[in-house]
């Protein structure tokens, strides 16, 4: 089965994510390393890491994924930006790696009017500098599927093919599958015929293989929409019949696959959405 869970906070200290995911159900999390809307952190001291290693180990949750900040931007064609953006995307795995999580999603870049094939190209390069800094990292780095709001790329399934093709470091490099963001961006996956056009479209351009994890969220608009805006688990226009296809498919038996969708203050609606997908579980 499916390794189900939600994006948890570190607040108070990394090892609380751990238990936050079990007072919901998590069997996997995701987790930030760092304020997503700030550039600097500080360093993970040894005894942190240690904590959050030995409360995995406690709860048994994982795989664990980190997301990287959302202030990145790998394919900006302004030079600055873009030289901070790799600085802080490598600081991203050396963290992910001191906390021992295996994937490090991110959304690669926005071409900001440079064009998609400038952008990718920037894209290309910048993962190229960050593994050859961070060579011992075993860290796989997930692109993540985009909605293409804003300029954003890898909302193409070409987009995500195209930089592994062409990356030095295609052994480090793997797909984060979003369910709002695909659909969004034009692939639907609303019928078990859809769905099975949508993946089959996947292995021909990137490869199932290259799929990792996947996030889970309903969209609150439409298909094509570009607009990438999250619901509650059959409470938007992806609907239930999607996440039925995914969470049977035999493929993705052992992947983990997390909720981004609002939570209050007591995660109540995590709780909610992870019912909702054990449900349609056969």
């Amino acid at each position: 089965m499916p390794k189900l869970g939600a994006h948890m906070s570190i607040a108070g200290s990394y090892d609380q994510a751990f238990y936050r995911g079990r007072q919901v159900g998590c069997e996997a999390i995701q987790v930030f390393t760092k304020q997503p809307n700030r550039w600097a952190a500080k360093a993970i001291a040894p005894a942190e890491a240690a904590a959050f290693l030995k409360a995995q180990e406690e709860t048994g949750i994982g795989p664990v994924i980190a997301h990287d900040a959302y202030l990145i931007n790998l394919a900006s064609p302004e030079e600055a930006l873009w030289v901070q953006s790799v600085d802080a995307f490598q600081v991203e795995i050396e963290r992910a790696d001191v906390l021992g999580i295996p994937y490090l999603v991110t959304h690669a870049g926005a071409h900001k009017g440079s064009g998609e094939e400038a952008g990718l190209r920037r894209i290309v390069e910048a993962l190229d500098l960050v593994c050859a800094r961070t060579p011992e990292a075993r860290v796989t780095i997930l692109l993540e599927t985009t909605a293409g709001q804003g300029g954003y790329l890898c909302y193409r399934f070409e987009h995500l093919a195209w930089i592994i093709a062409h990356a030095r470091c295609p052994g480090r490099l793997g797909v984060c599958f979003d369910t709002c963001h695909a659909f969004a961006a034009g692939y639907d996956l609303r019928t078990p015929e859809t769905y099975a056009a949508t993946m089959r479209h996947f292995d021909e351009t990137v490869g199932l293989e290259r799929l990792k994890a996947f996030h889970l969220n309903d969209a609150l608009k439409g298909l094509g929409s570009r607009v990438d805006r999250h619901a509650h688990i059959g409470q938007g226009e992806l609907g239930l019949a999607a996440f039925r296809s995914l969470l049977n498919d035999p493929r993705f038996r052992d992947h983990p696959m997390v909720l981004e969708t609002h939570k209050g203050p007591e995660m109540e609606e995590d709780r909610m959405n992870l019912a909702t997908l054990r449900g349609l579980m056969v």
